[in-house]
């Protein structure tokens, strides 16, 4: 935010190094988030970029608590680096809406079917698996925090999700019957995408969670963020044309999914036939 702030008062990198009497090193430290923001280096970076006294009070309010810690930090290095900024991002938001082509979302999985997950990484040993689990189950608190209060969450998951058991059918089961009773609070939905809906909009994107925002206080809402993971780091989007473009992805997935009761219908007919195979 701070480097648009800059490109958007014509000012480039040099320049503005130069005006504040910082190393060009240091300004690409900062932009690039190499390096914790002082909040006093920022008013004097929004002084020079000539923003609003609004911008500048978010920018300065978010440098300040971007020197906090969450609770995961605790956890170490079960947390990969780049896994981090989504674990705060997800603490702050008001809103996540995860699209799930393969797995069940985290924040609805069962411990069982966590450690499914995480086991198929043959090289983690049962202790390291064991802690995974236990950070995600941490995570999952967000859905019934009180204070503030939870986010709201939709996931759109596919129906070849619903039919893909883990080694353990009875666990699968309990994942199935898990994920219903989530979404039994006001806060969480999930619906189905079924396999008649064949190839569409999303085909070609695999999952993706949209993050939204709350305002604080007087300041306005920081921009929502696309987060798309893959095996060795991530990908984080807030550019107004990527944000419409997942939006009109979301929308469109949402038209061609199951409503909720539905949904729910499809999972209960998918036990039953569990037990006749």
């Amino acid at each position: 935010m701070l480097r648009q702030a800059r490109e958007e008062a014509g000012i480039n990198l040099e320049a503005a190094a130069e005006a504040l009497e910082w190393s060009r090193a240091k300004m690409y430290r900062l932009e690039s988030g190499q390096t914790a923001l002082r909040t006093h280096d920022v008013n004097l970076m929004c002084q020079h970029y000539g923003t609003s006294t609004e911008l500048t009070e978010v920018l300065v309010c978010l440098s300040r608590e971007s020197k906090s810690k969450g609770w995961w930090h605790a956890y170490g290095d079960v947390i990969p680096a780049w896994f981090e900024l989504y674990v705060g991002l997800e603490a702050a938001a008001r809103r996540v809406r995860h699209y799930e082509p393969n797995l069940i979302p985290g924040l609805l999985q069962s411990p069982e079917y966590m450690e499914g997950v995480f086991a198929t990484k043959k090289s983690r040993t049962p202790q390291e698996v064991a802690q995974k689990v236990a950070l995600r189950l941490e995570r999952q608190k967000l859905l019934t925090r009180r204070s503030p209060a939870a986010p709201g969450f939709e996931a759109i998951i596919d129906e070849a999700v619903i039919r893909r058991p883990i080694g353990d059918l009875e666990a699968w089961r309990r994942q199935l019957a898990h994920l219903v009773n989530a979404s039994q609070a006001a806060n969480v939905s999930f619906v189905v995408l079924p396999l008649a809906a064949g190839p569409h909009l999303a085909s070609i994107t695999g999952a993706f969670i949209m993050l939204d925002f709350p305002p604080v206080g007087t300041r306005p809402a920081e921009p929502s963020t696309i987060y798309c993971e893959s095996l060795t780091g991530s990908l984080y989007l807030d550019r107004p044309n990527e944000i419409e473009a997942y939006s009109d992805v979301w929308q469109t997935l949402r038209g061609l999914a199951l409503d909720e009761r539905a949904s729910e219908d499809l999972i209960s007919t998918v036990i039953k036939e569990s037990y006749d195979e």
